[in-house]
């Protein structure tokens, strides 16, 4: 196969690291969530018990209490931003691999870091933004809320996901 012009490399090069710095961050919020558990669990803890939630507010049948289904939790939470990280990872590699490829094989090399971001945006977006912030109303919290920084993370994945799957042109 000739080499690719020069525009197109760049595209796929550009995609590749773009999905890197992904996996770099999903994998360093999953390495601090354990290296730093404590401070992570609490709000994970103080979240699900809707503890500092407005102090009339109706829903708070909602509050989960069990320390065991805060780990359970937690657990999740760790175990998705690890996945994506680590299927970014293979796939950003993947991709670099074959910049110079076909556009099918390429193209395949997408599926890995498709699934890695998604499974990214699924933490923040439904881990964080529904169910924290809208389920047990973590936004009614001064203190445990993290609604702005999960849009952050969303916003940034949505955008690499979106631009990895777009058609590169053709040659």
């Amino acid at each position: 196969m000739p080499t690719p012009p020069a525009h197109l490399l760049a595209i796929r090069t550009s995609k590749g690291v773009l999905v890197l710095l992904a996996a770099l961050f999903c994998l360093l919020v999953g390495y601090n969530n354990i290296v730093d558990y404590g401070s992570n669990y609490t709000f994970v803890q103080h979240v699900m018990s809707m503890d500092t939630t407005f102090p009339e507010n109706h829903l708070k049948d909602r509050a989960v209490a069990s320390p065991l289904l805060h780990q359970i939790a937690y657990g999740l939470i760790i175990s998705g931003e690890l996945a994506a990280g680590l299927l970014c990872l293979v796939g950003a590699f993947t991709l670099l691999r074959h910049v110079r490829s076909e556009q099918h094989i390429f193209a395949a090399a997408k599926a890995l870091p498709i699934v890695g971001l998604t499974i990214g945006i699924s933490i923040w977006f439904f881990g964080f933004m529904t169910v924290a912030a809208e389920w047990f109303l973590m936004w009614q919290s001064q203190q445990w809320n993290a609604v702005q920084p999960a849009f952050r993370f969303v916003m940034c994945l949505a955008v690499v996901l979106i631009y990895l799957v777009q058609p590169e042109p053709d040659g």
